[in-house]
């Protein structure tokens, strides 16, 4: 084992009568995944109970000096309690603690598939009584997303031609926090960043993955549509802001209809005219008009 990182978390848990396994998993146990300095370390610690480390979080200054940590609350798994703490140290290491029971580790055995987050990729590194032994191996296939249904696709659209509304206003108004909430978050990561994936999957036989917050799609989609997306991001002027919202159109338009010709689903280009007249309209509007007439 030739990472310092997992050979210091491993014989800290050798050292531990109440884990009895230990399993590698995400990014750096799938052997497809980019990977560099600040990959985190996802660590998955089966214990006997698993109480004692989430009312006594100490045993995260075992490994270093804390830099800043995230305590999860307890969830649940199939019935089953867990918690994790993600964990920055000083010296640049990412650990994900997970903790769960021993009995969630024995009933994953006997189920016909894998977890998504065991069936992204594992590594076991440690197993003191065999828990692992009937664990099916990943099929590297989790996390893929699945073709949207027309139900999905037309539901999207009409949440972005609604921010879009939102974002005309609050320009309008002057209102830049609002107005970057509904342009950047909604329109662009919640609704675009979606059709982008759905596009980059269309193109790749829906076979890989786009990664949390879309952060693959720079490396999937062709280099000039990412050149439209970065130039949908601005700073805190309201003009760059509504040429902004505008370019964001151009592009969501362009690949909404072109996803909807592959699935087969009908693009609402009366909606789209309609809004187009409506936000040109409130673009031209006088700040001080007491009427949208």
């Amino acid at each position: 084992m030739s990472d310092p990182v997992i050979r210091r978390l491993v014989q800290w848990a050798e050292d531990r009568e109440d884990i009895r396994a230990v399993l590698l998993t995400s990014s750096r146990a799938n052997p497809g995944a980019p990977m560099d300095i600040f990959s985190d370390y996802d660590i998955m610690f089966v214990v006997t109970d698993i109480r004692p480390y989430f009312d006594d979080r100490s045993y995260l200054n075992d490994y270093g000096s804390v830099l800043v940590v995230f305590k999860n609350p307890m969830g649940q798994d199939n019935g089953f309690n867990r918690f994790g703490d993600i964990t920055h140290y000083e010296d640049g290491t990412k650990i994900d603690y997970l903790f769960y029971p021993v009995e969630w580790l024995q009933w994953v055995t006997q189920q016909p598939e894998l977890p998504p987050d065991l069936d992204l990729g594992y590594r076991v590194l440690l197993d003191k009584d065999h828990l692992t032994d009937d664990l099916k191996p990943p099929t590297h296939t989790a996390y893929i997303p699945s073709p949207p249904t027309d139900q999905m696709y037309q539901d999207l659209i009409l949440e972005f031609w609604n921010d879009a509304a939102y974002t005309a206003k609050n320009l309008w108004r002057d209102n830049l926090i609002s107005a970057k909430y509904n342009l950047d978050y909604i329109m662009k990561f919640q609704v675009l960043r979606r059709f982008l994936e759905w596009l980059m999957e269309i193109e790749h036989h829906w076979s890989v993955r786009p990664g949390t917050y879309g952060k693959g799609l720079k490396k999937w989609i062709p280099p000039e549509l990412w050149a439209e997306f970065e130039s949908t991001y601005v700073g805190a002027g309201i003009e760059e802001n509504w040429e902004a919202l505008f370019r964001t159109i151009d592009l969501f338009r362009k690949v909404a209809i072109e996803v909807g010709l592959h699935l087969g689903f009908v693009y609402p280009h009366d909606l789209d005219r309609r809004m187009m007249i409506y936000l040109n309209k409130v673009r031209n509007l006088d700040p001080n008009a007491e009427s949208l007439r």
